[in-house]
């Protein structure tokens, strides 16, 4: 889903990634594998991030 909204991964560190859009100053940051099933409030934080990106453009 942050792939199709232009999203890239900047970098990774332990089991963490972090997420940035070239639009949005804010990055995010996600706990756990690549893969892996997200928690529901890492969903939140995910939308929450795309509502951002959309409010910049």
């Amino acid at each position: 889903m942050l792939i199709e909204a232009g999203c890239v991964c900047e970098k990774a560190k332990g089991s963490h990634t972090k997420w940035m859009h070239p639009k949005c100053a804010n990055k995010l940051i996600l706990p756990g594998k690549d893969g892996a099933d997200a928690k529901p409030n890492q969903k939140n934080d995910v939308l929450d991030y795309l509502r951002k990106i959309l409010e910049e453009e």
